[in-house]
Order: structure tokens, then sequence, then C-alpha cells
């Protein structure tokens, strides 16, 4: 087993060596090893997970699961809690991130259902791809912030 570890550090050195640029150029910089990557939205009790048009007031939904599922056997790679002003926010380590896509291969679910929050609503989960929000430069460190594209009904 001691021979393997040398061999496994390498292999996965060079995994992330390989997916460092195309992680930079899909993101504009999200491989550098000296990043966060911050997923954060707000989940609203209505069918598409939004606040209402026009500026009409929607609950929002409090305590509800939302899990970051990658790949096509949908992994859960980070999960957190809405809190009770339905925000939630995940932080993702650089490292797992230059070996994901995570705009093009990684959804938002909020595995709650949302009859949870409004018995009128039905059972279905919501489910969002992401987008690149923007960047916050923090001493040494860029923070890549990502947002649901909109939540739709699973």
């Amino acid at each position: 087993m001691a021979g393997l570890k040398p061999f496994l550090f390498v292999f996965v050195l060079v995994a992330a060596m390989t997916a460092a640029p195309l992680a930079e150029a899909q993101l504009g910089g999200l491989g550098s090893l000296l990043g966060l990557i911050r997923i954060q939205g707000t989940v609203f009790c209505s069918i598409n997970g939004s606040a209402g048009a026009n500026g009409a007031a929607t609950p929002v939904f409090p305590n509800a699961l939302v899990q970051l599922k990658c790949g096509s056997s949908g992994n859960v790679v980070s999960s957190t809690t809405t809190n009770s002003a339905g925000g939630f926010t995940m932080l993702l380590d650089p490292i797992i991130t230059l070996l994901l896509n995570l705009l093009s291969n990684c959804t938002v679910v909020v595995n709650t259902p949302l009859s949870t929050c409004n018995v009128e609503l039905p059972t279905n989960n919501l489910v969002s791809t992401l987008k690149l929000f923007g960047t916050t430069a923090s001493g040494v460190l860029n923070i890549f912030t990502l947002i649901p594209t909109g939540f739709n009904m699973a």
C-alpha cells in the first residue's frame, strides 16, 4: 500500500494540472489555486423557486436541503440547508473544482419537496444550472461566486 501513495499523488497532480486550463478557460481564472468557489442563492416558495413577478410578495423557502450534484450519476458534492430567509451558501475547495466542470456538469438541487413550504404546491423538487456571477478579491484569495440560473421543477 505504501508504494501506491506516491503513484496516487502523481496521478492526482497530473489530473489537476490537465484540468486547470479547461477550468480557467471556462471560468476566467477559476483554475487558480489561490481561489475559492462560493455558490449562493435564495430559494422562494414558488413553482420556479423565484420571487413573484413585478415585486409580488413571495415567501422564502426556509430549512430546505440544497445539494450540488455533479456528473451523469448526480453525485452529491456539497450540501447545505437554507436559512430563515431562504438563503444558502456553499464553499468549495479549488482543488475539487479543478476536477469538476461546475458550469456544465453540475446542478443545484433543492431536495426538499415544494409542498413542504406550501401544501398547495406539488411535491416536486427544484433544480438549476449555475452561472458565474462575479469575483471578489480577499487578500491573496479570489472568491468566485456562482449562482443558480433559475430553478425549475425536477
